[in-house]
């Protein structure tokens, strides 16, 4: 079973960080393996396992007999548009036990820095003002939007310590302390909440999903967490947002374009926090093993653990 795998021809096509990273995470993990480094390789139609993120458009066509396709990362947004993938060749992503732990971190970490005001008491301190009996929390009740591995890891957190969680998928999910809504009840649901936490995969139908139409449906105001993709996002449409009070604020980790240009108006919003996309990034080693792992179910017949349909995007 090893040795079929070890005398796999492995392949990895992504920007050169990413491929120092991922490359000493092989040979910590497995010295055995050869990884080569894409797209340019001599004979391609004999490599088998292909390993990508953010590959040149158009480099996969010569890859005629992959057996495989991995994105290295939960996200798989930059193989949708990929029109040279082989029918029926099995794609799959990282989902590391490591990114929900990170990942609902951060979400914890921005939904109680708004509801405990931390905006406010921040400006108190460089004002030396001592509000002790201000107004210290917001009521808030939490929507996520986006129920995939990610998102309800988050709502169960979120709901074990007592916060009021509401999610939506667009099949319906069962989570416990959490109310849910599916299919065509989006509306309810953004009327249930007062907080929205996007963790939506990004595909041609949340493409710019959170804009203008969605924010007007919005209770008002409601504070926004996207810690998904920037292309779901309309940065005007929330800058628009903020000004006219439908946002009472934003922290957002992902933007239409990275790294964030300087002359964005995000960087000095006063109701915007921002981080590098940093929310929740694959650790290579963990990633590494759970590739291996999945290459033995393929050898040996079994079902793939995180296939993707490209038909959903997910």
């Amino acid at each position: 079973m090893e040795k079929n795998i070890v005398n796999f021809r492995w392949v990895i096509i992504a920007p050169d960080p990413e491929v120092d990273k991922w490359a000493n995470a092989f040979r910590q993990v497995n010295q055995d393996i050869l990884l080569e480094v894409g797209p340019e390789v001599h004979s391609p139609d004999t490599v088998d396992v292909l390993l990508l993120w953010k590959h040149p458009k158009g480099c996969l066509k010569s890859f005629s007999n992959v057996k495989i396709y991995f994105s290295l990362g939960a996200g798989v947004d930059h193989m949708l548009a990929e029109r040279d993938l082989l029918t029926g060749v099995p794609l799959c992503r990282i989902v590391d036990p490591l990114l929900s732990f990170s990942m609902s971190n951060y979400i914890l970490f921005a939904v109680l820095y708004y509801q405990r005001r931390w905006v406010k008491f921040q400006e108190d301190q460089k004002n030396k003002i001592w509000d002790h009996d201000g107004k210290t929390e917001e009521e808030i009740r939490v929507g996520i939007l986006g129920l995939g591995t990610l998102g309800s890891d988050a709502a169960k957190k979120l709901a074990f310590l007592g916060f009021k969680v509401v999610g939506y998928s667009p099949s319906p999910k069962n989570i416990e302390g959490v109310k849910t809504f599916s299919k065509e009840s989006l509306d309810a649901f953004l009327k249930a909440c007062n907080v929205l936490v996007c963790t939506v995969p990004y595909t041609p139908k949340t493409h710019g999903l959170l804009s203008r139409p969605l924010f007007e449906k919005m209770n008002h105001p409601t504070y926004l967490i996207n810690v998904a993709r920037g292309k779901v996002h309309v940065e005007k449409d929330i800058l628009d947002a903020l000004n006219k009070g439908q946002l009472s604020g934003a922290f957002l980790d992902v933007f239409e374009e990275e790294p964030l240009p300087k002359d964005s108006l995000f960087w000095d919003h006063p109701k915007v926090q921002l981080t590098p996309h940093i929310a929740s990034i694959t650790n290579p080693k963990a990633g590494v093993r759970q590739i291996i792992q999945t290459l033995e179910y393929l050898v040996n017949g079994k079902p793939l653990p995180h296939s993707v349909d490209i038909k959903k995007g997910y």
